[in-house]
């Protein structure tokens, strides 16, 4: 029976981001640079007939109903595909974090699918599918790090002079999580950044340090502020990532991480250069 193990979902950090507007529909305008991290959820996926689909949780409990499914039962709809497949998930990105987990796992089932049921889907006609579950999955479909903007649906992948250097960095993901609606529906919220260009950036990276969405993140979940101060004790400058409580650091020298409350999830990490299935799907 046709399987692929040891699938990879890694997670994301925004090096910055900025809210510039409102939709008169509600959503909000954004830009942000997307960086790929090596924190990832591990998929296996095993062919099964007659179009069936079941998930099994390897480490933590997901939603009955999460991203996996609904982005196999898509990706069923879209193409008439018969076949069917078992997903199993070890869980390791954390939840309402900010860092991606989801819509990264929905993106790897996407690209895992597309090959084990032997579609031959495009990038393009991957990334459509996946924004219908959510406005992240097409930059973790893209293959690479990449400013992106809008809804989240216009993502310039970084290329050539663009293109970030290895880094590493503290991330921290305190025991509380936070919900996305709540930070955006917050009045807190700044809404009226001034747009740049992907040009800005790559001219003066360092200027982009700020997510608009942490003062309103900082009220909702005290968390976030303890978290800032434990990397800020350290000689760290941090900020949040995403819209999740998960911060961040980048780490220029060794830091001992070992005082951090005990419910914390602290990792060093490392951005990747391409997205690992990036060469699994045609452009």
């Amino acid at each position: 029976m046709r399987a692929l193990h040891d699938v990879p979902a890694p997670a994301k950090l925004n090096l910055f981001l900025h809210v510039t507007g409102r939709r008169a529909d509600g959503y909000h305008l954004l830009q942000s640079v997307f960086v790929l991290i090596d924190w990832c959820d591990t998929l296996h996926f095993e062919l099964r007939p007659a179009g069936q689909l079941s998930r099994e949780d390897l480490s933590a409990a997901l939603p009955p109903d999460d991203l996996c499914l609904r982005a196999a039962r898509a990706l069923q709809r879209a193409t008439g595909c018969a076949e069917g497949a078992h997903i199993a998930i070890d869980k390791g990105v954390p939840a309402q974090a900010g860092m991606g987990g989801g819509s990264s796992d929905a993106a790897s089932t996407l690209l895992a699918l597309n090959r084990l049921w032997r579609l031959g889907l495009t990038r393009a006609q991957l990334q459509a599918i996946g924004l219908t579950l959510g406005a992240d999955v097409p930059f973790f479909l893209c293959g690479a790090n990449a400013w992106v903007e809008g809804i989240g649906d216009i993502i310039r992948p970084l290329e050539l002079r663009h293109a970030l250097l290895p880094e590493r960095f503290v991330v921290v993901k305190p025991q509380a999580g936070l919900d996305t609606k709540a930070i955006f529906s917050s009045p807190l919220l700044k809404r009226d950044s001034e747009r740049a260009t992907i040009s800005d950036f790559a001219a003066a990276p360092n200027r982009f340090s700020r997510n608009d969405l942490q003062p309103a993140a900082q009220a909702l979940c005290p968390e976030v502020g303890q978290a800032l101060r434990w990397l800020a004790s350290k000689g760290l400058a941090g900020r949040m990532t995403g819209s999740g409580s998960a911060v961040f650091a980048q780490m220029a020298h060794a830091v001992d991480l070992f005082d951090a409350p005990a419910a914390w999830q602290i990792r060093v990490c490392e951005n990747l250069g391409l997205h690992p299935l990036a060469g699994w799907v045609r452009d």
